[in-house]
């Protein structure tokens, strides 16, 4: 019987488990697409959110009246200035694998075009590079920054 649903439909259908009983050859068919644009639009939006949220801490600059309060209260505005700094990176990594899906290159690896893998997206949606080029990459820093020391 054909499936007449409408394509949000059935991607929100989709669940992760029958994303991983899919087999190899739908790999990122317009279904699994569907799912990770959901994923990534839904990661957007509670970033967006916790960004707002950081932000207006960031303008409540309230006076501390002793050292050690105003001490504390710098040690706090640093940390929500790295948790910023993160969640902007973050929320271009998600930007980034939005445009990927829409010119059909999300899921495969910027370095060698092989498919990232569904379980490596599943884990880490912003994923860029399948896990083999990943860990090579990671083995390179590493022996760079140990043979800097």
């Amino acid at each position: 019987m054909p499936d007449h649903t409408a394509p949000a439909e059935q991607a929100r259908a989709l669940t992760e488990a029958a994303l991983r009983r899919m087999p190899k050859r739908d790999y990122m068919n317009r279904r699994q697409q569907m799912f990770f644009r959901q994923c990534l639009l839904a990661m957007r939006k509670e970033i967006e959110a916790d960004l707002a949220t950081y932000r207006l801490a960031l303008q409540s600059d309230e006076r501390q009246p002793d050292d050690f309060d105003l001490a504390s209260a710098e040690e706090d505005r640093r940390y929500l200035l790295r948790t910023i700094e993160r969640n902007i990176g973050l929320l271009k990594k998600v930007d980034g694998a939005l445009r990927r899906l829409t010119t059909g290159d999300y899921g495969y690896c910027l370095e060698s075009g092989e498919p990232i893998g569904i379980e490596r997206l599943l884990a880490r949606p912003t994923a860029e590079y399948s896990i083999d080029v990943k860990a090579r990459q990671e083995s390179r820093e590493r022996h760079y920054v140990h043979h800097r020391s």
